[in-house]
C-alpha cells in the first residue's frame, strides 16, 4: 500500500461515515489525523555517518458507542514510509470496519471488516465479521455482552492476510459500571489443515470500594500449539493489584509470568516437513514479580520505592531491580514539574544503575516544554519490518527535548529534539507532528 492509497482511503473513510453522522449530533463521529516527519543522523566513531527520514501518518475514526439503533464504524491506520532503502513500508490496519447497531437499544450488532478485539489476547487481531448481543443496562447498572467471530488474520506490518489462516471462537462479558469488567473468550487459529493454536482467553477488573484495583489476565492453551507439538498449559498470566493505604499511601503489586512460543513458525515447519528445534518447541520463559509503594509528601509531591525479580529464562538466575523515585508538580511555586527516578539492576554480570531526569515547564495556556536526561546499558532500535534488535552496549546516554502546542481546539503540534550518544555512536533524532481532532 502505497502512501498515497492508504491517504486516500482514509479521507474516503471519513468522507463516507461523516455524512450520515451529521443527521444525528449523537452519531458524530471521534476524528483524529496525525502526520510525523522525522529526521536522523547516526555518526559512528568508525565508518561513514548516514541520514533518514521517516514519514509517518495515523488515522482513527470511530462513531460513538451508544445504546441506540445505527451506523457502527471505525478505522485506525498507521503508515510509515523511510528513506532509508533497506527498510520497507509498514503499513498497520488495527481497526478498519463497518456495521450496525439493531434494536431499539442497539442490542444487536454486526461488524465486518479489520478489527482488533483487544479482550481476546494473541488472537485479537481479525479480518472477518463479528456478531454480538448486549443486553440493556440494569437498574444495577450491569449488563451482559456475548459475541461470535470468524474470519482471517491480517498481517501485521503491511497490507495483506497471513495465507492459509483462518480464526474462529466467541466471547462472553459481565460489566458494572465504567470500570468493572469480566471477559471468557475462546478461540482457534487453522493454518491450513493443521490446528496452530486452541485457546482460552480470560480478562478481569476489579475495583473494590474504590480503594482496591485488581487487573487480571491470561491466556491458556487447552492443546499444545501446532497440533500438539509444543506442549499446552499456560501461555502467560498477568496481576496487577493496586490499593490505598490511608490518604497519602499507594501499595502496588505486579506478577507476570509466561513463555513465548512462536506458533506460526512452528506449525509452517510441520507442514513443510522441517525440522523441528527443542529450543523452539519449549519457548522463552519468563516471570516477573514486584512491588511499589508510593508516599505523596504534600499536594503535588510523592516519592516511590519498588522492588522486583525479573527471569527471562527457567535457566537464567532471576535479576534483581531496586527503584526510587519520585514527582513534584509546580516545584516550590515556580511552576516547573521536576520527575527523576534510578533503578539499579543486578545482573549476573555485574551491577549497574539505570537513571532518569525530567523538567518541563507549562508556558502560557497552551505550550509546554520539557527536557529529559536518561542513562541505560541497552537500547533498542527497530532494524526491520519484523523484528528488534537489542544492542548491549558499556554505556548510553541520552538527551532530549520535548515541546507541545495546542494550536486551537482541533489541532495541535508536538516537537521532540533527541540526542543519543555512547562509546561507539553519536545519533541525533528530530520529530516534528501535527494533530487534527474532531469531535
Amino acid at each position: 500500500m502505497t502512501p498515497r492509497t492508504s491517504t486516500t482511503l482514509a479521507v474516503v473513510t471519513i468522507v463516507l461515515v461523516s455524512v450520515p453522522a451529521r443527521a444525528q449530533v449523537s452519531q458524530r463521529p471521534d476524528i483524529r489525523v496525525s502526520m510525523y516527519v522525522t529526521s536522523d543522523r547516526r555518526t559512528p566513531e568508525i565508518g561513514v555517518s548516514s541520514s533518514s527520514y521517516e514519514f509517518a501518518t495515523a488515522v482513527t475514526l470511530r462513531t460513538r458507542d451508544a445504546d441506540a439503533g445505527g451506523l457502527d464504524a471505525g478505522i485506525d491506520l498507521r503508515h510509515t514510509r523511510y528513506t532509508a532503502s533497506q527498510r520497507p513500508e509498514r503499513v498497520s490496519i488495527y481497526d478498519g470496519y463497518v456495521g450496525a447497531r439493531l434494536g431499539s437499544r442497539g442490542q444487536y450488532r454486526m461488524r465486518v471488516g479489520h478489527m482488533w478485539l483487544p479482550d481476546l489476547g494473541t488472537a485479537g487481531a481479525l479480518a472477518g465479521a463479528i456478531v454480538e448481543y448486549r443486553s440493556a443496562a440494569s437498574d444495577a447498572d450491569h449488563r451482559f455482552r456475548v459475541g461470535g467471530f470468524m474470519g482471517a488474520e491480517p498481517l501485521g506490518y503491511e497490507a495483506g492476510y497471513a495465507p492459509a489462516v483462518r480464526k474462529f471462537g466467541g466471547y462472553a462479558a459481565f460489566e458494572r459500571g465504567f470500570l468493572q469488567r469480566h471477559v471468557v473468550g475462546f478461540s482457534t487459529i487453522r493454518n491450513g489443515a493443521v490446528t496452530e493454536r486452541s485457546m482460552v482467553s480470560v480478562t478481569n477488573y476489579l475495583p473494590v470500594k474504590q480503594t482496591v484495583f485488581v487487573y487480571q489476565a491470561l491466556e491458556y492453551d487447552i492443546k499444545g500449539p501446532a497440533a500438539g507439538t509444543a506442549t499446552g498449559g499456560l501461555s502467560y498470566f498477568l496481576v496487577n493489584g493496586r490499593a490505598s493505604a490511608g490518604t497519602r499511601v499507594q501499595l502496588q503489586g505486579t506478577y507476570n509470568r509466561g513463555r513465548s512460543i512462536n506458533a506460526r513458525q512452528l506449525t509452517d515447519d510441520l507442514i513443510n516437513g522441517r525440522a523441528l528445534r527443542a529450543r523452539d518447541i519449549d519457548g522463552l520463559r519468563y516471570e516477573t514479580a514486584g512491588g511499589r509503594v508510593s508516599v505523596r509528601i504534600v499536594r503535588q509531591v510523592e516519592v516511590y520505592v519498588g522492588y522486583a525479580r525479573d527471569r527471562n529464562n527457567r535457566e537464567d538466575v532471576p535479576t534483581a531491580r531496586t527503584t526510587i523515585g519520585g514527582y513534584a508538580g509546580n516545584l516550590f511555586g515556580t511552576g516547573f514539574d521536576v520527575s527523576g527516578s534510578d533503578a539499579l539492576i543486578d545482573r549476573p554480570t555485574g551491577p549497574y544503575h539505570s537513571r532518569y531526569l525530567s523538567v518541563g515547564r507549562r508556558i502560557g495556556r497552551s505550550v509546554y516544554v520539557s527536557g529529559d536526561y536518561s542513562t541505560s546499558l541497552a537500547v533498542v532500535r527497530f532494524v526491520r519490518s519484523d523484528g528488534v534488535t537489542i544492542e548491549t552496549r558499556p554505556w548510553t546516554r541520552r538527551v532530549s527535548g520535548n515541546t507541545s502546542v495546542i494550536l486551537s481546539r482541533q489541532f495541535s503540534l508536538v516537537g521532540v529534539a533527541d540526542y543519543t550518544t555512547d562509546e561507539g555512536l553519536q545519533d541525533l533524532r528530530v520529530m516534528t507532528g501535527l494533530t487534527y481532532r474532531y469531535r
